[in-house]
């Protein structure tokens, strides 16, 4: 039934013809369960328009937010997710600082399922098949350090497109996944092809829709310890 839920902005990606907007319940002090809004359409992302505040604006991670949501809507593994109400205006109630993240942040785990990569990647993607075990999508992690790497991974097959990757290590793993942070992808893209440091950080990590025979990790949201 409709409800709002209040929660912090951990990510606001992109996705193929919108936004991935997630975070975490607050209740003001402790933060709860992950919640995705997503629209009705095919893919479930949010447009600029549902997502956006009253004055335009559209939610910045760290904000704090009402969200008007119509029911809990789960997909699969992505059981965070909460079918959004159109009509109605997201509010802005506050804003957390970056010293609040570690309240926020998930225990230390492996992401889901490793053992598993694409040609570019390293551990970054999880057969469908074996995504049965796996209630949840999204995580959000401390890391020591982590490389952003520019490149053209399909310059080989005639696809000159530029792509920044992510490269960290968590939980004793390491990974090698695209990000979809779109305020890091255009600073980044602004810069020549190479790998740069960016340091301590949190990560805010999706597994995106199924996608032929595998499904993503994906770095929706970097938030650098200040």
């Amino acid at each position: 039934m409709p409800s709002t839920k209040r929660l912090v902005c951990l990510a606001n990606s992109r996705t193929l013809h919108g936004r991935c907007v997630a975070g975490r319940e607050w209740s003001g002090a402790e933060a709860g369960g992950w919640i995705r809004p997503v629209s009705a359409r095919d893919g479930g992302e949010a447009s600029e328009y549902e997502r956006q505040y009253e004055d335009g604006s559209d939610p910045r991670i760290l904000d704090v937010i009402d969200v008007p949501l119509l029911e809990s809507r789960p997909s699969g593994y992505q059981t965070e997710n909460w079918l959004l109400d159109p009509k109605r205006y997201w509010e802005r109630v506050g804003r957390l600082s970056p010293f609040d993240l570690p309240a926020l942040a998930d225990p230390v785990a492996p992401l889901w399922i490793d053992g598993h990569s694409t040609y570019n990647g390293l551990n970054d993607k999880i057969p469908i098949a074996a995504t049965e075990s796996i209630t949840g999508s999204l995580r959000l992690l401390e890391v020591d350090w982590l490389r952003l790497t520019v490149c053209r991974p399909g310059e080989a097959f005639g696809n000159n497109k530029r792509r920044v990757q992510g490269q960290f290590r968590h939980s004793g793993c390491e990974y090698a996944l695209w990000v979809t942070d779109p305020g890091w992808e255009r600073t980044y893209l602004a810069r020549l092809d190479g790998t740069y440091g960016v340091g301590e950080c949190h990560l805010t990590i999706s597994l995106g829709e199924p996608y032929q025979d595998a499904c993503y990790k994906l770095i929706a949201a970097i938030i650098p310890v200040t």
